[in-house]
């Protein structure tokens, strides 16, 4: 049996949700082959976009659909990876002003979109047709040989 390219997960935005999605990532990604650190890293980074439109797109309210869809991607300079779309239908803001809070303003939260850009090779924001916001992360795997990938040897 052969390991799926593709995953597709439909929640709704309850926090009690999220563990159900970091196990089906999990195993995915284990299935995929990709190495422990990677996996704890896409799974971060999809928690935290997963939080933020929880708290940010839909404001707290429960019962609201997201989608979250994965599949393998190859670059010919990076080699393999992923590409995770995190899909709401909540409230569209402008994808320029999507950011972090200054780093220097030291207090509890405020950091999901720093960690996302930190966790992944590329995260693109947009206004998705029909509303809310899409944001598409893209991930490749760090034992890339290819001398054109930044993060190839990195572990």
């Amino acid at each position: 049996m052969s390991t799926p390219e593709v995953l597709d997960i439909e929640l709704t935005s309850e926090p009690q949700q999220l563990p159900k999605v970091r196990k089906r990532l999990q195993k995915w990604l284990g299935a995929l082959g990709w190495a422990e650190q990677e996996m704890t890293e896409i799974i971060l980074a999809v928690d935290e976009a997963l939080t933020n439109v929880i708290r940010h797109g839909y404001q707290g309210r429960g019962g609201q659909k997201i989608l979250l869809s994965g599949r393998t991607i190859r670059d010919r300079r990076r080699g393999p990876g992923l590409e995770i779309c995190v899909r709401d239908f909540g409230r569209q803001v402008d994808p320029g002003q999507i950011c972090g809070r200054d780093l220097e303003d030291i207090r509890p939260g405020g950091l999901g979109v720093h960690m996302i850009r930190a966790l992944t090779d590329s995260a693109c924001y947009s206004r998705a047709d029909g509303g809310g916001m899409q944001l598409v992360m893209q991930k490749y795997k760090c034992g890339a040989t290819d001398a054109g990938n930044p993060r190839a040897g990195q572990k």
